[in-house]
């Protein structure tokens, strides 16, 4: 282990509440684009944009930090043009804070032809085929151009699902080393806050070895990567609960890729903070609104004669009555749209973004008021109308953090 000098540091992280009886936590990250309430939910816009919403729109949503893509950007527009411009923020008329993930993911999802070397990760360009390298010095240079407030380490990203130990090992430790690279190719620490993440598989030995030695440099905030890649959701659930419990509680802790409903509450209890994923805004543009009791696929004939909101009681602006400032759309309206208007998908779209937001608004405040097993219990009672359907997972996971969702 190298433990490395102390990173300046461009975020203040104030803890608000603590749950009395799981691992949750509500607070308030301070970024340089201003004040982020903690747990949260980031909406996806990979290419500076978040599919179907204007900035306006997003911003009217409540969201305070969207994620971009690294990888997309350094191929388009290129990092001549955010430099010309002063970064994604300028660029996407964005005003408040983005994270950048590495590009490391998309090398291994996207591009079967991926080769990971100690020199970073060899791929074909997608546009013209020829041979490209992304190490960590010139995904953090791509960060720094992107001008992001928060930037994610190259990291070596295997499949959780892999057997192969001896490459689980190698990988998680060249994820250490590329941080140290990543760290000392950082531009900007003063503005820019550097996460690393916590590779290892569902293997908690690795694991524990790796949050160890991620402690040690020391950087702004922790993420928990290598996740929501077809894992048992139960072996997710050891490894977010193992490494929460040997990280700092004074620093932001992220878990990557992780977007379902049940997912984002059970993982606040075992004691994350942070979470994103493309799936509310992807399930939109297939006609599917997320609501406290599941997904409705509204281009079912089923709705086509259901003049009410998607979802009773949401405040999203599709919801709202006109009287209420909102555009009253319903159900049948979404029905006769989705499958051959771009509008179905973007109403659809500002809705579910909407209800992934003020479904950890609502956590933030349960927390903060330290009712949050009693919120868990309603979440899912709402969700399931029976609790012999309760996933087990979830059931296991909390009874781990004293919440007996089975119980009265």
């Amino acid at each position: 282990m190298a433990p490395m000098s102390t990173m300046p540091s461009a975020l203040t992280f104030e803890l608000l509440g603590k749950c009395s009886v799981t691992k949750a936590r509500a607070a308030t990250l301070h970024l340089p684009h201003g004040p982020v309430p903690l747990p949260i939910f980031m909406p996806v816009a990979t290419q500076a944009s978040l599919k179907g919403l204007t900035p306006d729109q997003l911003e009217d949503a409540g969201c305070r930090l969207c994620l971009n893509n690294t990888y997309h950007l350094g191929l388009k527009p290129g990092q001549a043009t955010l430099d010309a411009i002063g970064g994604a923020h300028k660029f996407q008329s964005w005003p408040h804070n983005i994270l950048t993930d590495s590009g490391g993911f998309q090398m291994v999802s996207l591009l079967k032809l991926a080769r990971v070397t100690e020199e970073g990760v060899r791929f074909l360009s997608p546009h013209d085929g020829t041979p490209m390298l992304l190490t960590p010095e010139h995904s953090i240079s791509l960060q720094n151009s992107i001008g992001s407030d928060i930037i994610m380490q190259l990291d070596d990203v295997i499949a959780t699902t892999s057997p192969d130990l001896a490459r689980m090992t190698e990988a998680m430790e060249r994820s250490v080393r590329w941080l140290d690279r990543c760290i000392k190719a950082h531009k900007y620490p003063e503005r820019q806050n550097l996460f690393c993440i916590i590779q290892g598989g569902l293997d908690l030995d690795l694991r524990r070895e790796c949050t160890a030695e991620m402690i040690a440099r020391d950087t702004p905030g922790i993420a928990i990567g290598g996740l929501s890649g077809g894992e048992a959701k139960d072996a997710y659930c050891k490894v977010v609960d193992t490494c929460t419990g040997l990280l700092p509680e004074k620093k932001p802790r992220y878990v990557m890729g992780v977007g379902y409903p049940e997912d984002l509450v059970v993982s606040v209890a075992l004691g994350a903070d942070m979470f994103d994923c493309v799936w509310p805004t992807r399930t939109a543009r297939f006609g599917n609104a997320i609501t406290a009791r599941g997904v409705l696929n509204l281009r079912n004939a089923v709705y086509s004669e259901e003049f009410v909101p998607i979802e009773e009681g949401c405040q999203c602006v599709c919801c709202r009555p006109e009287e209420a400032g909102g555009l009253g759309i319903t159900r049948a309206y979404i029905y006769h749209v989705a499958s051959k208007e771009t509008a179905g998908a973007h109403l659809l779209t500002i809705h579910n973004v909407h209800y992934q937001l003020n479904l950890m608004k609502r956590v933030r405040h349960a927390i903060i008021e330290d009712r949050y097993p009693a919120f868990l219990k309603e979440f899912f009672r709402m969700l399931y109308d029976d609790k012999s359907k309760y996933p087990e997972w979830a059931v296991d996971a909390l009874r781990g953090v004293g919440v007996n969702l089975l119980g009265d």
